[in-house]
């Protein structure tokens, strides 16, 4: 019988995956009723709940996105409560089309039950990354509703 991942072994999934770009894995780390919550994110969902919804918006990221990532500095902590980490990171970002690169802070507080997680709180720089695609102006225009 395999072995259920860590908290922390499954962030370090997630993160693999990402940094790999294979998007269509990672609605798997996920609990069928997971809920994730981006905080910061400027336009579209806030909150998403359940697995499918999840596939569905890394396939959106896999799809839409111009950027490569790949983290760095990354600092796991655990917590009080054996299913909660709090994960910091950055990302260093390359934007393909145009080859500007920078860096994006990140954290995550996860609750992670029998190697899936349950409830994730995402504090990524959203607009870095907006504004490394030129696409900020029409976010403002999108946000002032022109």
């Amino acid at each position: 019988m395999p072995e259920t991942l860590t908290p922390r072994d499954t962030f370090t999934k997630l993160l693999d995956g990402i940094a790999a770009g294979r998007y269509s894995e990672l609605a798997g780390l996920y609990a069928e009723d997971a809920v994730v919550e981006t905080v910061f994110e400027p336009v579209g969902p806030r909150r998403i709940e359940g697995r499918a919804a999840l596939e569905e918006r890394f396939a959106q990221v896999a799809e839409a996105s111009p950027v490569e990532l790949t983290p760095a500095n990354v600092v796991i902590r655990e917590t009080d409560d054996p299913e909660v980490i709090v994960a910091e990171w950055d990302y260093r970002v390359c934007h393909r089309p145009t080859g500007k690169t920078f860096e994006s802070a990140n954290i995550q507080v996860l609750r992670v039950r029998d190697g899936v997680i349950l409830h994730s709180r995402d504090f990524h720089d959203h607009l870095a990354l907006i504004a490394a695609t030129g696409a900020l102006p029409q976010l403002v225009a999108a946000l002032d509703g022109k």
